[in-house]
């Protein structure tokens, strides 16, 4: 079996989409299907007789764009016979923790066999979990945990509760949230551990960073120290011989951001006496007033290097994200433009870079991507890609091209020729509009318009007011990749 990784973009809608289908995509690898993230509508995208085909699921974390048909999936394993299997998950210690937490209501109670009680269901008739990244040495529990303690409590692999020099909870005044406050011994300050420790640190992690192994030749593996979104998050990198792909998911990836968490020394707000303070096990109130540095330099060093080798899948925003990376901020990213396809971005998005669009399939192989369309393999040479709602569009430099690209505050806009856009205009292009991966000159005639057939075919369709009629257009994609070659199938085979 060759060394690629083959991925179908199930769903490429950011996270407040009017398209409604969210972020999803069906892994390849091997003989073997795995879903990383279910947001996108998986009985649509994929049917249920299909469905039973999946090796396992990976989420990264549980905003609901990433989530959403978790819990319909693991009933489906659970309630569908033909399925005959629980859904394999694959996710980290935090992120599981957080999962079952949103998926209770839904998944711990039923109704027995008769109807007549209802009956609790561990949740591990629903699921088989396989964890990916370290066990951490430290964690919260709740009354009913650990040693019978009410209320919460820290405890470390030996179930001992460490003193307060060492750890203690503080619970939000606004959430009633409990977060662990931890005093790293290198820094001698107080930090919360989730955040300031990689998966890497043998302070706050055990050694063994539970490496997905399967008995195909691949390896699934969680990383945590470039991704930066606010809930527990994990990216995902699959190796697979000299192959290697990275999903970073949503982050806010920016180099001087990053410099400046570890870098940044701040003074606590304690609200009581320092005694008072050093003695207690439990505090109430904001987090933020007690941790006095947010990264590691161990955290960022980590970071910059997460994405060295292999190719990126980066999910991407617009301008002000908060909690994602912002497009015009590529460039302080440690990002190479050519080894990253941009993905989970706005509904309407122009971008120099590779971008996304729901149900392409893009291929892993040679340390590059291609799009797979047909059986053949293109490479991602366009200058512009465009995302307009449910459509999709690449644009190729010509001075003559009837479209300008324009630039305002680092994002990127298309305008007509002669039409009066804002921005600084910085090159003409020939706009094509992406079919199933195949490229037709576009068309702003709202008498004509591309149709695909079942066939697979596509005609550019006249109408009129005696009816309509149709021709078979040409599918101008082998032209324009013929510069950087196309692969075709009978010089690299496709699994």
């Amino acid at each position: 079996m060759a060394d690629e990784i083959k991925v179908r973009v199930l769903g490429d809608f950011g996270p407040f989409s009017m398209m409604g289908k969210s972020i999803g995509y069906e892994v390849t690898i091997g003989d073997s299907i795995y879903l990383l993230d279910c947001g996108a509508p998986l009985f649509q995208q994929i049917g249920s007789p299909n469905l039973k085909n999946i090796k396992g699921i990976i989420i990264t974390h549980c905003h609901d764009d990433h989530k959403r048909w978790f819990t319909d999936l693991a009933l489906f394993h659970r309630y569908e016979p033909k399925a005959g299997f629980k859904i394999n998950l694959l996710t980290s210690e935090e992120v599981q923790s957080e999962l079952l937490k949103s998926s209770r209501t839904a998944l711990d109670r039923s109704l027995s066999e008769d109807s007549k009680l209802i009956v609790d269901i561990p949740k591990d008739e629903y699921v088989s979990y396989q964890m990916i990244g370290p066990r951490a040495k430290y964690r919260i529990t709740s009354k009913g945990e650990g040693r019978g303690k009410t209320g919460f409590s820290i405890l470390d692999l030996n179930d001992n509760i460490p003193g307060p020099d060492v750890a203690k909870v503080v619970i939000s005044r606004k959430t009633g949230r409990p977060r662990m406050l931890f005093k790293d011994p290198h820094y001698q300050e107080w930090v919360e551990p989730e955040s300031f420790y990689p998966f890497s640190s043998q302070v706050f992690y055990e050694e063994n960073r539970n490496v997905y192994e399967s008995g195909e030749g691949f390896t699934i593996e969680a990383i945590k120290s470039p991704v930066w979104h606010g809930i527990p998050n994990i990216g995902i990198k699959i190796k697979k011989g000299k192959e290697t792909l990275v999903f970073s998911s949503d982050t806010v990836h920016n180099t001087e951001l990053w410099e400046a968490l570890w870098r940044e020394k701040r003074v606590q707000n304690l609200e009581m006496p320092v005694k008072e303070y050093e003695d207690a096990s439990f505090l109430y109130g904001d987090i933020n007033d007690y941790t006095e540095r947010t990264w590691s330099e161990e955290r960022y060093n980590e970071a910059v290097n997460a994405f060295n080798d292999g190719i990126i899948m980066h999910d991407v925003s617009c301008r002000n994200s908060t909690v994602h990376t912002d497009y015009e901020k590529l460039n302080k990213t440690v990002l190479e433009k050519d080894r990253t396809i941009l993905t989970h971005g706005p509904d309407r998005l122009v971008s120099e870079w590779a971008v996304c669009f729901t149900e392409k399939i893009f291929t892993i192989k040679n340390n590059s991507y291609y799009e797979e369309v047909d059986k053949s393999l293109y490479p991602l040479n366009a200058d512009i890609y465009c995302k307009d709602g449910e459509q999709f569009f690449v644009g190729y430099k010509n001075e003559h091209g009837k479209y300008l690209v324009r630039e305002n505050k680092g994002l990127l806009s298309l305008s007509r020729e002669g039409d009066n856009g804002s921005g600084t205009p910085l090159y003409r292009v020939d706009l094509y509009e992406d079919i199933s991966g195949k490229y037709f000159p576009r068309t702003e005639d709202e008498h004509l318009c591309y149709r695909e057939r079942r066939d697979g075919q596509v005609e550019l369709v006249e109408f009129s007011e005696s009816g309509s009629q149709g021709r078979i257009a040409e599918d101008q994609r082998p032209r324009l990749s013929a510069g950087t070659g196309i692969i075709k199938p009978e010089k690299q085979s496709i699994s």
